[in-house]
């Protein structure tokens, strides 16, 4: 039976090795979390999308477009104009200012605090379930529950895209991202579509094997048809699926899956890039971070609830990095950016992680 100076000893000894290996842990970003729920003005704790515009945060949520300036909410309903109380998504116009958000019955546009709403019986928009909206030059695109469409703001020309005139064997379109170069459609259950602005030609991804749960060959192509979420940034395509997530460069693929990574969990909700190199993604066991080579994981605790930190390292190493604040919830569904700061959309409420410098 050891005594107390051996326990002791033993002790010291597992303290300074867990103070080496946090040193040792490649240095990832530190967020002091601050959320916000229906206790301190937020319509709604489920929280679909969030978008930065400047001085402004806008939150999609299941009970109205809410807005958080000069250190308050300001929500906006169906008694305002919008065409649905639960909102899905969010884009801005950066020529105007103006806000489109993607609601259950239709998209509005919020323009200098009027709103305008398109639906299937005034407009040319597919389906009035609106998933995703992204905003490039003078055209919004729109992804629906029945196809993806583009309205030109200049001619007010609606062009309608689904099975007949693009590669989507469904028509349930989950995501848009639209550059000036390429715009990318995430199918639920058919792959990523792309389309190019100077051809206009689309082409399409999918998973080579076809297989629900597992890649029979690593990154021999987008990892799963069931695509969540898109981003493209710096000719890089991200891609969110439900079974794992996918890199593509133009040219290869890189997949990632818990197995042989740091995500969290393959069940991947959305993703957001950075750059290149780097990228957030949402899951359903919280909120992701990939430099290029490590990991970073943020979260409650799935044991107890408590704040959570870890890093992953190139070659596997995890370790745990003390924290003393974490995301409103593990199941992520928005991420956004100001500055070096990060916004999370949660199922029970929404983040703002505020960057901690060393």
């Amino acid at each position: 039976m050891k005594t107390k100076h051996q326990l002791a000893v033993i002790c010291t000894m597992a303290i300074s090795l867990a103070m080496s290996l946090a040193a040792q842990a490649p240095q990832m970003p530190k967020f002091r979390f601050e959320n916000f729920t229906t206790a301190n003005g937020l319509p709604n704790n489920h929280v679909f999308a969030v978008l930065v515009d400047g001085p402004r945060v806008w939150a999609a949520t299941e009970d109205g477009l809410a807005v958080y300036e000069n250190h308050a909410w300001k929500t906006y309903t169906t008694k305002d104009g919008l065409a649905h109380r639960a909102v899905l998504s969010l884009a801005l116009d950066k020529n105007t200012g103006d806000l489109w958000a993607g609601t259950m019955a239709g998209l509005s546009r919020i323009s200098a605090g009027r709103i305008d709403t398109f639906t299937q019986l005034n407009s040319g928009l597919s389906n009035d379930v609106v998933y995703g909206v992204s905003v490039e030059g003078e055209n919004v695109w729109v992804a629906t529950a029945a196809g993806g469409c583009r309205l030109n703001l200049r001619t007010g020309v609606w062009t309608l895209y689904n099975e007949r005139n693009t590669p989507m064997n469904e028509i349930w379109a989950y995501a848009v991202a639209a550059t000036p170069t390429k715009v990318y459609y995430a199918i639920w259950g058919s792959g990523l579509l792309e389309y190019d602005q100077k051809t206009g030609r689309w082409d399409k991804y999918d998973d080579p094997d076809g297989e629900n749960e597992m890649v029979l060959f690593k990154d021999q192509g987008l990892i799963h048809e069931i695509v969540t979420s898109v981003s493209y940034v710096d000719n890089i395509v991200w891609a969110a699926t439900y079974f794992g997530d996918s890199r593509y460069d133009g040219r290869y693929w890189h997949n990632f899956l818990t197995k042989d990574s740091g995500l969290p969990s393959n069940f991947t909700n959305t993703v957001k890039g950075v750059d290149g190199t780097h990228a957030w993604f949402g899951t359903d066991k919280g909120l992701a971070y990939y430099d290029g080579a490590n990991w970073a994981v943020y979260r409650p605790s799935l044991q107890d609830g408590k704040p959570e930190m870890t890093v992953r390292d190139a070659e596997g190493r995890v370790t745990t990095i003390a924290v003393t604040s974490a995301p409103a919830h593990n199941y992520v569904l928005g991420i956004d950016f100001d500055g070096d700061d990060i916004w999370v959309a949660t199922a029970k409420g929404l983040s703002h992680g505020i960057r901690q410098r060393p």
